[in-house]
This record gives C-alpha cells, sequence and structure tokens, in this order.
C-alpha cells in the first residue's frame, strides 16, 4: 500500500495504559467484559431481525446495517487493544497499524451515515406517515444502505494513501491504545498539513453535515411529537428519541474533538479517554439503546429466550 523508501518502520510499539499497571487486570477484565457484552447484543438483534419477518421493515434493515457495524468496530479494535492492556504494551507491524486505522476509520464513517440513514427513516415515519411506504420503499432502503458502506470505504482510501506518502523513520512508538490518526501523524517527519486537511474534509463531510441534519430532523420530530393528543404517546417517542439522540450527540462528539480539534491542543491522556468512549462506550450502549427501549424489539428478545411449550400428543 505504501510507496516505496517511504517509511524506515517496520514495527509500532503501542504503550496502553503505560502509567496504571497495577490496575491491569481490572482493566482487561472490564474491556473483555464490555467486548463481549457488546458482540453479544448486537448478534442478538441480527438473529432477531434475521428470524422474525414483524421486523422486516426499513427501521429495523437500517439497525440491522448498525449492529453489523458495531460487530465489525469492535473486532478491528478490541482484541489488539486486550493484547496491549494485558501485556502493558504491543506491537504491530506498519502494514497492520495501517489496515487498523483504514478499517476502523471506514467503518466509523459508514456508521456515522447509517446513524444518519436511521434518523432520516424516523423523520418520514412520524412527520410524513402518509407517504412514508412510497418514500422509504425498497430500493430506497437498499441504495441509503449501499452508499453509506461504499461511500466511507472508498474516500477513506484517500486519507490512507495520503499517510502512506508521509516519510517515517526510527521513532516507532505510539502512546495510544490503537492506530488512530493523531498517533500516526505524530511519527511522521515530514509536513503533515494535507493529511490533516483531508482528516478535516472527511470528517465535515462525514460527521459534522450529517450530524446537523440529525438534529434538524430531531427538532421536526419533537415539534410533531408535541402534536401528539395521547400524553402516553408523547411520553414513548420523547422517551426514545431523547435515548437515541444522546447515543448520537456522545458518538459525534468525540469524533469531532479527535477529528476536528488539532492534535497538539490535546493531550495523550485524553485521546485515549475519547478513543474509549466511540470504539467501547457506543458499541455497548447502542444495542441497549436501540433495542431494549423498543417495545417490538423486547417482545421478540423474550419470545427468544422464553422456551415453547410442547404440544400436547
Amino acid at each position: 500500500m505504501c510507496g516505496q523508501n517511504k517509511t524506515d518502520i517496520m514495527e509500532l510499539i503501542l504503550l496502553g495504559f503505560r502509567n496504571l499497571q497495577h490496575l491491569k487486570d481490572i482493566i482487561f477484565a472490564l474491556f473483555l467484559l464490555f467486548y463481549v457484552i457488546s458482540l453479544t447484543g448486537n448478534f442478538v438483534i441480527i438473529h432477531l431481525i434475521t428470524n422474525n419477518r414483524k421486523l422486516h421493515s426499513p427501521m429495523y434493515f437500517f439497525l440491522w446495517n448498525l449492529s453489523a457495524c458495531e460487530i465489525l468496530f469492535t473486532t478491528i479494535i478490541m482484541p489488539n487493544m486486550l493484547y496491549v492492556v494485558w501485556r502493558e504494551g504491543g506491537s504491530m507491524s506498519w502494514f497492520s497499524c495501517l489496515t487498523q486505522f483504514y478499517l476502523g476509520a471506514s467503518v466509523g464513517c459508514a456508521e456515522c451515515l447509517l446513524l444518519t440513514v436511521m434518523t432520516y427513516d424516523r423523520y418520514l415515519a412520524i412527520c410524513n406517515p402518509l407517504r412514508y411506504s412510497s418514500l422509504m420503499n425498497i430500493k430506497t432502503r437498499n441504495n441509503l444502505t449501499l452508499w453509506s458502506w461504499l461511500s466511507a470505504f472508498l474516500v477513506m482510501i484517500i486519507l490512507t494513501v495520503s499517510i502512506c506518502n508521509l516519510r517515517f523513520c526510527s521513532f516507532n512508538t505510539i502512546d495510544h491504545l490503537f492506530c488512530d490518526l493523531a498517533p500516526i501523524l505524530q511519527l511522521s517527519l515530514t509536513d503533515t498539513y494535507v493529511v490533516e486537511m483531508e482528516s478535516m474534509v472527511i470528517t465535515v463531510a462525514f460527521s459534522l453535515l450529517p450530524f446537523t441534519l440529525i438534529i434538524l430532523s430531531y427538532v421536526s420530530i419533537f415539534f410533531t411529537i408535541l402534536n401528539i393528543s395521547s400524553r402516553s404517546g408523547r411520553q414513548k417517542t420523547f422517551s426514545t428519541c431523547s435515548s437515541h439522540l444522546l447515543s448520537v450527540c456522545t458518538y459525534f462528539g468525540t469524533i469531532f474533538i479527535i477529528y476536528l480539534v488539532p492534535s497538539q491542543q490535546r493531550s495523550a491522556k485524553l485521546d485515549k479517554s475519547l478513543s474509549l468512549l466511540y470504539s467501547v462506550g457506543t458499541p455497548l450502549l447502542n444495542p441497549i439503546i436501540y433495542s431494549l427501549r423498543n417495545e417490538e424489539m423486547k417482545q421478540c428478545i423474550k419470545a427468544l429466550f422464553t422456551p415453547k411449550e410442547k404440544k400436547p400428543t
């Protein structure tokens, strides 16, 4: 992927939590628990949506893709992070580091677009219910999902190639838990202005603009909810929407700070903390927010874990 003579680095050292060695076992156990819960929750969502015909609607189709996105993201990041925590530091080849960055960033961008598409789906369902079926048909649903995935993976090729064109020599230590943009750029001996500008443009296109659309959609949704005559209906819809919005704000907020604020203005500790929010926190909370607060999903989960009664012979 990288051009010749661009780097003398063959291996990178990730420091992890170098000042918290005495808490290594606790941190490792927590991360492993979060990883298992995240995988289990998202796999359960995928299983339920795949095998229940009443969940074969656009909203659950987008949720299926979001859960797949979370599984991919955590699997790209967490196993090596667990290794780094357990070994109190770890090593990766330069190619593995770039691959982890490319895949993680691509899936992260896809998640931003999928969250936007999910909000658009809710906007149509709540604010324009009479035209919802015609506007959000199977073709539209599939196209929105396909372009969310494809555009993210294609655009991130540009940024990854630009990183490959930088020069890296001798110093190969990253004070981080995984290969992210800021710690990689800190190793470069050449000017990183072009890469940082590309990163900012991508962040605006895949995060800031989608987040703006999400907020505008929720403003319209909340005004529509206020006109619902049933008090219980208003409370139920408000509760669900506010949970979704909290998840979106946490995820996008950390991305804005990490990728829009210049890395020189942040400490390594802050970078690690913020990275944990979107790499561990969001995949852990999304199955709860997007399923357990949904009545249809709760009924399907209950049916899944409730033993079926045997028919009398």
